[in-house]
This record gives C-alpha cells, sequence and structure tokens, in this order.
C-alpha cells in the first residue's frame, strides 16, 4: 500500500509515493529527479548507490524510504554545491580520480561523511580506507582517488 510522506533531500522538501518496501534509491532517482546516486550492485556492495542520511553513509540500495521520514537525506547534487562537497569535487578532478564516473558519486559521498565526522588533518590512510571499504571502482585503480580524498582532509573547512 503506497503512501504520500515528506522526504527531505539536500535540504528540499519533495512528496513522494512511499511504499513499505520502496527503496530510497528509486523515490531519489525517479521521485526527486535525482540520478547522481546509481544502482550498481543492488546488494550493498558496490558504494555506487551511496548517499547520506543524518551524515551517515547508507547504501541507498538498502534503504526504505518510509525509514528517511524525518530525516535529512544528501546526494552528490546537493553535497557538491558547495562547502565540504564542493571541496571534495574539486579535489577529485585534481588527482584525476574520475574515469567513467559511475561510481564517483557514492565515493564522494561517503567521502563527505568521513570528512564531516574528522578534524581537518587528521585523516589517515586507513581512515580513509575504512570509509570507502564499500564503494568498488573499476577504472582509477583507487590511487587517484585516495589522493583526493587526503587533500580533501587536509584542506579547510
Amino acid at each position: 500500500m503506497t503512501k504520500r510522506m515528506t522526504l527531505r533531500v539536500n535540504n528540499t522538501d519533495y512528496d513522494v509515493a512511499a511504499a513499505p518496501d520502496g527503496l530510497l534509491l528509486d523515490a531519489l532517482r525517479y521521485e526527486c529527479g535525482l540520478t547522481g546516486a546509481k544502482l550498481g550492485c543492488g546488494t550493498g556492495d558496490c558504494g555506487a548507490c551511496t548517499v547520506t542520511v543524518d551524515g551517515e553513509a547508507v547504501n541507498s540500495c538498502l534503504v526504505y524510504v518510509p525509514e528517511c521520514e524525518g530525516k535529512s537525506v544528501e546526494t552528490v547534487e546537493g553535497a557538491t554545491t558547495n562547502g565540504v562537497g564542493a571541496v571534495v569535487a574539486a579535489e577529485f578532478l585534481k588527482a584525476d580520480a574520475v574515469q567513467c564516473g559511475f561510481c564517483t558519486p557514492g565515493i564522494v559521498m561517503s567521502t563527505c561523511a568521513l570528512l564531516a565526522r574528522t578534524e581537518p588533518g587528521t585523516v589517515t590512510d586507513t581512515d580513509i580506507k575504512e570509509a570507502l571499504a564499500g564503494n568498488l571502482c573499476r577504472c582509477t585503480g583507487y590511487l587517484p582517488i585516495l589522493e583526493a580524498v587526503r587533500r580533501s582532509s587536509e584542506a579547510p573547512r
């Protein structure tokens, strides 16, 4: 049984139709028109669908829309418009950490979640690897991604 609910995404309220088992990824893409999060594996293993819910990185292919009622969802479209997300996006470009781009939005969102909970200059390579453990990339070889996250973590916030 579908019901209408308000989904707060990127500081904007969206009126969405939500079945009890409706996935956040589908609501973001088809109800909100935000296509940055991608369906990769559908099992939470690849991270292409990563967004943040109340600041925590989640696989939107595994989260039900009703679970997000009253919470704040952020996608790559919202995160990269200013602040930390804009710094992360710029550093990914500088480090050539983007190739095909399919995984990039999820990796950027995992990075934003990491940086939101740490102080500038305190992030270690271990922290970065743990934060990105749920994100797979078949194109870059990860070294440019690690460099971009490292540079982002050192930038003023």
